[in-house]
């Protein structure tokens, strides 16, 4: 059977649709490689013009030696896994402290609207560095814990802060009429929370929970400030002997920036997933 006039129409409509899209891709990876081209000439124009000895041949050791056919870790590679047990430990917690001060905002008891009100207005307006000294001098000496868990009682409680908002606004998002079918449907506030109410949440929940989390491994270097050997900390200290400040922050900063995108990514596909869920047929 031959196709009717609508559909070549269409046809040709969605030929001229893809070319348009390869056209504008093909623009977009253009000015993108110009535009990279050309920051990374002006980074090498600059680092050529500038006074300074660069020794790149000497960063690797820092990640790795081989002595005797052994491979030996470098002091970034442990600097690294103490910063991701900081950074997991205190995404966990900051979770679990913003799902908490959340539903006590959300609730209807005055206590809890109070307790979680003043928590997040005394955690949001003061700075972190305040906030970290707090927890080492005052706090760990009465809990008796040690200076990992000190920074990661303060990475978290400063971020759940922020979390809990991000949560309280998503669950805020759902339409009310959404609650009202739920609860007439009989459900119970738990199966209404699970079933009905986080399924349209979380997809708007995830951008700003992921721009929370790389904030929470970017504010982790600060626990260098109470002595903890992060890789911060151990960039300073090798800075201090090789006197390499340029080459040591840069390489520094390359670690945060793969840890960051890389969170970044893994959230962007979780919110793919969410939104195909969300549109698949029940």
């Amino acid at each position: 059977m031959r196709p009717s006039a609508e559909d070549a129409r269409l046809a040709r409509y969605s030929r001229a649709a893809r070319r348009d899209k390869r056209r504008r891709d093909a623009t977009d990876w253009a000015l993108f490689l110009l535009g990279g081209g050309l920051i990374l000439w002006g980074v090498v124009a600059g680092a050529q013009a500038m006074p300074y000895n660069w020794q790149w041949y000497r960063v690797p050791q820092f990640f790795y030696r081989v002595i005797d056919g052994e491979l030996i870790w470098g002091p970034f590679i442990r600097g690294l896994l103490v910063t991701l047990q900081i950074t997991l430990w205190g995404g966990l917690l900051a979770m679990a402290i913003g799902v908490a001060t959340a539903l006590l905002r959300l609730s209807r008891s005055f206590i809890g609207h109070a307790v979680a009100t003043v928590y997040l207005e005394a955690v949001r307006n003061t700075p972190l560095l305040v906030q970290m000294y707090l927890f080492y001098f005052v706090l760990s000496p009465i809990l008796g814990i040690d200076r990992f868990w000190t920074g990661v009682l303060a990475l978290a409680f400063f971020e759940a802060s922020f979390i809990s908002e991000i949560i309280r606004g998503g669950i805020l998002s759902v339409p009310r009429g959404q609650w009202e079918a739920a609860s007439a449907l009989g459900l119970k506030p738990g199966p209404v929370y699970a079933r009905v109410v986080l399924p349209q949440a979380v997809p708007l929940m995830l951008p700003p929970l992921t721009s929370s989390l790389v904030n929470l491994i970017k504010s982790s270097a600060i626990v260098s400030t109470i002595a903890i050997f992060d890789l911060t900390n151990e960039g300073r200290n090798a800075i201090a002997d090789t006197f390499m400040t340029f080459e040591i922050w840069l390489s520094i900063a390359a670690i945060y920036l793969v840890m960051t995108l890389s969170l970044s990514g893994l959230s962007a596909w979780l919110e793919r997933r969410a939104r195909r869920a969300e549109r698949r047929p029940t």
